[in-house]
């Protein structure tokens, strides 16, 4: 929970309270604590109450993900984490109605097995999905219990798979091939409009003024990230780094093209009608696995040791591809780099540096694979790369980034996400201008790194060369 404090010349965030997101696998699979998190939520807004005044509540979360309810609008069961398993096969079924070129041509999104539209079809037949009403997207059902309201966001509904990346509507035919109920999708919301005010328990609980308005915000995490990409010149790309890295550029229309689907680029929705045409990577989840692997096993998992140790390791002694499926679920991450890298006849990392350092360089050389592609097929030319997130702190990654896609690299803020909500709603309270406006204030208030690329780029172009060559899993 982020307090922001925005003036003409200032943009000022505290942290008032932090709360964990553990899931829990039950016996049906993998779920979301979502009533753990609604009370942090709830703890976090008191927490904001004694700060000072509140003009304004956003919230946003990850993507596809969601809750369903009843006809007496009850949750039925926790939501389901995306990194279950249970939609493995899924989207075969889905192609079997809508060819999966015939999909992209109306979502413009990147195939991913968790895409909700996926998910819906794992449990199409369970008493659950039986008795659903309506299907809300994880912020909108935060926001569901803190107002009352019913709405979908745009920026996280254009992740489902069921959204038109054209008319930017709920797409009518997807429904009806796909045999789902309309009714099950709530209206559209776009960002900055009003999503209600407190409900009066949560006021109470809170502390907060019962009329505080609760402003819808880009909700899906990454498009509130882009909000606060400080560009504030064209020929900018991005990179939101945290669990995952979202690697593209920000269109003023989807390419739908089958080049850009054989390639895997999402067309998501950013602000004011924008596209984040990008293609999700699989970022900092690796390490993340890794560390509470050797946690377990009582090795270190100092960050900055483990990235000194990264930094002292061989170069290129072993690459992977991040998104290979081996890497998606949570497990030993250790043991599963060592086997990709003896599957494809590379040295396998013995060190837990030279683990980190074949991540980091895999990251790298993944951020210059979607961003050549990127600008290849949007016509695009890319002169900076803004990386933004929890990765913009690691500044071997930020090196190695700069490196790879030969390009100026400038990192932060890192709390770009908690930027973006904040500066929609003080759009919406009329406090700040338009998108390069919000952007001239993060550049000229938020502390920003630069790196330039170093070493002999050939290097790079055998590296890429390499994983390109790689044996994939059968």
């Amino acid at each position: 929970m982020i307090v922001g404090r925005v003036g003409p010349d200032n943009l000022d965030l505290t942290e008032v309270h932090r709360f964990p997101n553990t899931p829990v696998r039950l016996p049906d699979g993998l779920r979301w604590d979502v009533l753990s998190l609604f009370q942090g939520t709830l703890d976090g807004l008191r927490e904001a109450a004694r700060s000072g005044g509140v003009a304004s509540v956003g919230v946003d979360t990850w993507a596809v993900d969601y809750g369903l309810l009843d006809a007496d609008g009850a949750l039925l069961g926790h939501p389901f984490h995306y990194r279950d398993g249970r939609t493995d096969g899924a989207a075969a079924r889905v192609w079997a109605e809508v060819g999966a070129k015939e999909l992209y041509g109306v979502t413009g999104l990147q195939h991913l097995p968790f895409n909700t539209v996926f998910q819906i079809a794992a449990g199409a037949d369970t008493a659950q999905h039986d008795a659903a009403r309506t299907l809300l997207l994880v912020p909108d059902l935060l926001i569901h219990w803190l107002t009352g309201s019913i709405g979908a966001e745009e920026t996280n509904a254009s992740t489902t798979g069921l959204f038109d990346a054209r008319t930017g509507t709920w797409s009518k035919d997807l429904l009806s091939r796909l045999s789902l109920d309309p009714g099950l999708f709530p209206p559209l919301r776009a960002p900055g409009d009003p999503a209600g005010t407190l409900l009066p328990h949560v006021a109470a609980y809170t502390g907060l003024d019962p009329r505080t308005p609760v402003t819808t915000v880009a909700s899906h995490d990454t498009a509130s990230a882009v909000v606060a990409v400080p560009a504030t010149e064209p020929g900018f790309a991005y990179i939101s780094c945290g669990t995952w890295s979202l690697a593209g550029l920000e269109l003023d229309a989807p390419v739908l093209s089958e080049e850009s689907r054989a390639a895997n680029f999402t067309n998501e929705r950013g602000i004011d009608g924008t596209i984040r045409y990008l293609r999700n990577i699989m970022g900092m989840w690796l390490l993340e696995e890794c560390r509470r692997t050797w946690e377990k096993e009582n090795l270190p998992t100092h960050i900055p040791t483990l990235l000194a140790d990264a930094a002292r390791a061989e170069p290129f002694a072993s690459i992977v591809d991040p998104d290979a499926p081996e890497f998606l679920a949570p497990g030993d991450m250790p043991a599963r780099i060592r086997d990709y890298c003896a599957r494809t006849g590379q040295r396998v990392p013995g060190s837990q540096g030279a683990v980190v350092r074949c991540i980091l360089e895999s990251l790298a050389l993944a951020h210059r694979r979607a961003l050549r592609q990127a600008a290849e097929l949007a016509g695009r030319d890319i002169t900076r790369v803004h990386l933004v997130g929890g990765g913009s702190r690691n500044d071997l990654l930020c090196q190695l980034t700069a490196d790879a896609t030969g390009l100026p690299v400038v990192a932060g803020p890192t709390e770009a996400t908690a930027l973006g909500n904040i500066l929609v709603q003080a759009r919406a309270a009329g406090l700040v201008g338009d998108l390069a406006d919000m952007r001239r204030l993060i550049a000229s208030t938020q502390h920003l790194r630069h790196y330039t690329p170093r070493g002999d780029s050939s290097t790079w172009h055998a590296a890429a060369a390499r994983l390109d060559s790689a044996p994939r899993n059968p």
